[in-house]
């Protein structure tokens, strides 16, 4: 009896505890402080085991409907976008590099693909699992599955994950995966986050849980905003209610502590303010660029609000980690273009090749991510979402000059130069101004492809270039009840080695079917970023012969010759000066060399003439086509 009563008495204190969580994080006057449930440290990424279990079959949480989707006002069947770019323009100036395959299903759908770029590395997270690769597309870590990297927290964050986000800290050179945790019931949620302990990301991560209790914190988006003070890792939430799920209270705006966090304090707080409930899927800012934000900055976090008239809200979260305390701006509104929902009502239209299986646009909300970078003249911010143009599905994009001052659009498109649907997209910018945008094109004539363009500042503001494939997929996804459900979304990164090179990652059908997807990782630059296309460096920088008779040849030494560059290196020839010659056999690189791939040079030494001094200095030249690269010796 007293067994008995034990329990029934500690079931109702979980129930009280979950409802008093509940209460307090739909609370929208207070600032809601949440500290972490469970705090760990991570083994070495490449000490986790490489995960071949084979799941069953299983959707992974369908995004919840957000306002945008009741609340549109609907447009006339079939009438063309206002926006829609008439002028063609010639193909895309940028130079793809190199493309590879990433993490392939794990028997759920969507894919959620999301990658993040260092100096050196891509960390890759799919549902439900990651990946690091170096930048030649050779796996280092993984691929494992989430949740084992959450494992020493146990909780939600070790039972299932959904929503995986990964993100590079450039000015703390450190990495972050995120995901929702939620309990084997489907009852109980939270964020997960890991922060690696240094800046390599097969290494060992600090980890943190963060309780929602029993309300979804559904299709959770990261940032980095590394102020001066109040650094944080911003965050955004659409926040349902259970047990049901289906009520939905608004939106979290929401901030870690990023200083905490990267030192692997255990107390590192999560602050959150709550939207209306007419307000949903906010974007948070996220830096690109060596340029911190100013400090003092607030947290920017954009969504699209209104179709008709045409409307963003824009919001500012102003923070103050050592009080507990944020405070969430009233929000601005961005009038842009009219549009029309994607496939009417944001749903599910866009045709594939050899089924009338259709596949879901999520067209209610702002496509990850709300990329912002710093140049001399203006804080410049792109950010792109579905809609529908006659008969199609096309990329509605932005660019917005000082999204944390005085906001302006400075110029706003709709990209659809033909019939094919085009959507679940990303985008970026580089360091000169180029606008880099990726994303999936599909029609009842072709598979589901994965495509890119993109803009120069030179071009008629508005406009893209024509665009190019990076891949063209050979199945169509269909089959059972789930083979609408494609990507959720995908990310467009900034190389932090050049500020030039695009990575973007997408997926697609390699054969028809469902739950058996794949993901492409690819890499582009503009070809008048510099810093961009092929680069070329050798290892050694210098060799070193002992003493040699003249007249006769040493034994040959080796260079490594590696492109370092986004794009095939043609090789003209490679030529030395002096007394040193490339050895005969084995023949040298041959005539291209793909980005992030090497060859080695065999070099020997042939002394012609008697010095006083047995020095010797040579050039080895690598001539391209286009570009002659001297290096001293």
């Amino acid at each position: 009896m007293v067994r008995v009563g034990t329990v029934v008495r500690t079931l109702i204190l979980c129930g009280l505890a979950l409802t008093t969580l509940a209460f307090a994080k739909t609370d929208k006057s207070k600032t809601i402080v949440t500290y972490p449930s469970a705090f760990g440290v991570s083994q070495r990424l490449t000490d986790l085991p490489i995960d071949e279990s084979m799941f069953a079959t299983r959707e992974m949480p369908e995004p919840r409907p957000v306002p945008l989707r009741k609340n549109a006002v609907a447009g006339p069947v079939g009438q063309e976008d206002p926006l829609l770019q008439k002028e063609v323009l010639p193909e895309v100036s940028a130079t793809k590099g190199i493309v590879f395959d990433g993490i392939a299903t794990t028997q759920y759908v969507p894919s959620d693909s999301n990658l993040a770029v260092g100096p050196n590395h891509i960390v890759e997270t799919v549902n439900v699992q990651y990946a690091v690769y170096n930048k030649s597309g050779a796996i280092l870590a993984g691929p494992t599955n989430i949740t084992t990297l959450f494992a020493s927290l146990g909780g939600n964050c070790a039972a299932n994950g959904s929503d995986p986000i990964v993100n590079y800290d450039r000015l703390a050179d450190r990495w972050v995966i995120s995901d929702v945790g939620i309990n084997s019931l489907f009852t109980a949620f939270s964020e997960c986050v890991a922060v690696s302990k240094t800046n390599d990301p097969s290494g060992a991560y600090f980890l943190y849980a963060y309780s929602f209790g029993g309300n979804l914190n559904d299709y959770p988006k990261l940032s980095v905003w590394p102020t001066a003070s109040n650094s944080a890792y911003l965050a955004t939430y659409n926040i349902f209610q259970g047990p049901a799920l289906v009520n939905f209270l608004g939106a979290d705006i929401c901030a870690f502590d990023r200083t905490k966090m990267l030192a692997g304090t255990a107390s590192a707080a999560q602050l959150c303010k709550m939207t209306p409930n007419n307000e949903g899927s906010y974007l948070p800012s996220d830096i690109d660029g060596s340029t911190a934000p100013v400090d003092g900055t607030p947290g920017l976090y954009l969504t699209w609000q209104n179709n008709n008239p045409g409307q963003l809200y824009l919001r500012k979260l102003t923070l103050n980690f050592t009080a507990g305390t944020a405070t969430l701006s009233s929000p601005a509104t961005i009038s842009v273009a009219n549009q029309t929902l994607a496939c009417g009502n944001a749903g599910t239209c866009v045709p594939q090749l050899g089924t009338t299986q259709t596949l879901d646009t999520l067209g209610d909300r702002l496509m990850y991510r709300f990329a912002v970078r710093h140049f001399s003249d203006h804080d410049r911010a792109v950010v792109n979402h579905a809609v529908a143009s006659g008969s199609q599905v096309a990329v509605r994009w932005y660019e917005l000059y000082d999204p944390a001052g005085s906001v302006t659009v400075n110029q706003q498109g709709t990209f659809a130069p033909d019939t094919t649907f085009r959507w679940m997209a990303s985008m970026a910018e580089d360091k000169n101004g180029d606008i880099g945008l990726g994303y999936s094109a599909s029609s009842s004539s072709i598979h589901p492809a994965i495509r890119f363009t993109g803009r120069v500042p030179s071009d008629t503001l508005g406009t893209m270039e024509t665009e190019a494939s990076i891949l063209e997929g050979t199945g169509s996804q269909f089959g059972g009840q789930y083979g609408n459900r494609w990507g959720d979304y995908t990310a467009m990164q900034v190389d932090p080695s050049d500020d030039c090179t695009f990575w973007y990652v997408d997926q697609y059908e390699k054969v028809n079917g469902v739950f058996n997807w794949y993901t492409s990782i690819a890499s582009f630059a503009f070809n008048g970023c510099s810093g961009s296309g092929p680069a070329v460096t050798l290892s050694p920088t210098s060799l070193t012969w002992g003493n040699t008779v003249v007249g006769t040849t040493s034994t040959a030494k080796s260079v490594t010759l590696t492109n370092t560059g986004s794009a095939t290196l043609n090789i003209a020839s490679i030529a030395t000066s002096g007394d040193f010659a490339p050895a005969t056999s084995p023949k040298p690189c041959g005539s291209t060399l793909a980005a992030g791939k090497n060859c080695v040079i065999k070099v020997t030494f042939s002394p012609t003439l008697r010095l006083p001094t047995t020095l010797r200095t040579a050039h080895r030249r690598c001539h391209s086509p286009a570009k002659a690269f001297p290096r001293p010796r």
